[in-house]
């Protein structure tokens, strides 16, 4: 067992080296090699492909309203929402980060907001490494409360069954995540110097690094200034309907297309769903289907279908391998304190830095350790590890935006920026996930 561990930690170790695509592709290896050497029988893939399919009809979608200018036009309406109170930007950003990556259902549309972020707080005298770092830990817990993200689609093909369909998880997971990026931006509120009394900010003011407060930065106008038209408002529009109606198809399962079997099952409506809307804006927002490939949301989708694909397989063909051993060795552990689950959760996502990834490889293992349906919803939110080690895009975008240099990684590489408001925000999650689930 610990022989294939190695293996496994190999394959996440190297494609996490070379990072994208690679991961997934070294997840594929893991499991040649399992086969080959271990003569493990890889795991059935059926759920996986449940997974990936509605990973690829909301990028569709998503595909469909950037190349209509739809995530511009959200990007502009995030903007003028921070750019509303530049002195509570601690507070106003985060949380506009969490609802851009709740309706988005992915991170990656985040970046646009970090210049936006960082220009505001040094206009309000606000040292830009608290709303950074609160903002870019809130982008990443969004996903665990998004309808139409992929760890979400890994969460509805496990637990629909048991009872716990997408409404269900969704009122413990919106309002456990909401408060802990509350708690988490007003705690970060009081981190650090303030920016007038930074030395690090006033040796590069002094040194000409920087521009002085107010002056031209020569980005240009935000996407807020130059507009939208209207298909961009429209095709962003309808993606949002689409979610919304994603959500009431859960909530609702006798609206959904009935057929000799019952109600159609919620990945399926999904996929439809989805499909559809990226069918309608392609029609209504007169879009080229052929620039949809090329857009950032459809490129950055193809890596989180292949880290799912390859990781997901990868952590499944081990756990069953090796299941018997691993309920015998962490059982009782895991149901007397359940809590250790999550710190599983979140110091494996920190290696995988994926939600979906983390979600589809260790959730059918805390369903092997007997742990109960409700507890594995309340701990979640743990898989958002990626904190831990400040390696991921949307933390090392944001150090690199602080042209103050508040925001930085430090020389022991855990004693950086984003730990603090990262543990909060996990740390109150999860706890409120645990009071929620008793009453959902």
């Amino acid at each position: 067992m610990f022989l294939q561990l190695a293996v496994m930690m190999a394959a996440i170790a190297l494609g996490s080296r070379k990072g994208g695509v690679a991961m997934g592709l070294w997840g594929a290896v893991g499991v040649f090699v399992l086969a080959a050497v271990f003569g493990v029988a890889p795991a059935d893939t059926s759920g996986i492909v449940d997974v990936m399919l509605i990973i690829l009809a909301v990028i569709m979608a998503a595909a469909a309203m950037e190349a209509a200018g739809g995530v511009s036009w959200l990007v502009g309406s995030a903007e003028r929402a921070i750019r509303s109170s530049p002195r509570r930007v601690t507070l106003i950003a985060p949380l506009v980060s969490w609802a851009f990556t709740l309706g988005a259902g992915t991170a990656h549309v985040f970046y646009p907001l970090l210049p936006v972020i960082h220009d505001v707080a040094r206009e309000g005298g606000v040292r830009p490494e608290r709303p950074l770092a609160v903002s870019s830990v809130a982008a990443t817990v969004g996903i665990t409360a998004s309808p139409v993200s992929a760890a979400m689609a890994a969460m509805i093909v496990m637990f629909d069954g048991d009872g716990w369909n997408l409404p269900r998880i969704m009122a413990v997971a919106v309002p456990a995540t909401l408060l802990g990026v509350l708690v988490a931006a007003a705690v970060q509120s009081r981190v650090g110097r303030e920016l007038d009394r930074d030395p690090e900010y006033l040796r590069r003011l002094a040194a000409g690094e920087i521009a002085p407060p107010g002056a031209p930065t020569g980005g240009g106008d935000g996407p807020a200034a130059g507009g939208a038209g209207p298909r961009a408002r429209r095709s962003a529009l309808l993606f949002l309907g689409g979610t919304l109606a994603v959500v009431v198809s859960g909530l609702f399962p006798g609206l959904r297309p009935h057929t000799a079997a019952g109600p159609l099952p919620m990945p399926a409506a999904i996929e439809i769903l989805m499909m559809a809307v990226a069918a309608l804006i392609l029609l209504l927002c007169r879009v080229d289907a052929r620039k949809m490939p090329g857009t950032e949301v459809a490129r950055s989708g193809t890596v989180a279908v292949i880290g799912v694909f390859g990781l997901s397989w990868l952590g499944l063909t081990f756990i069953g391998a090796n299941e018997h051993r691993i309920t015998e060795a962490l059982g009782g552990v895991a149901q007397g304190h359940p809590w250790f689950f999550a710190v599983m959760l979140l110091l494996l996502s920190a290696l995988l830095f994926s939600q979906a990834t983390t979600t589809k490889a260790l959730m059918p293992l805390g369903i092997a350790l007997g742990i109960p349906a409700p507890l594995l919803i309340a701990m979640w939110p743990a898989v958002n590890g990626y904190f831990l080690l400040p390696t991921y895009g949307t933390f090392i975008a944001a150090v690199n935006f602080d042209r103050t240099g508040t925001t930085r990684v430090g020389g022991f590489v855990v004693d950086h920026s984003f730990m603090l408001p990262g543990l909060v925000t996990v740390a109150v999650s999860v706890a409120t996930g645990f009071a929620l689930v008793r009453f959902v």
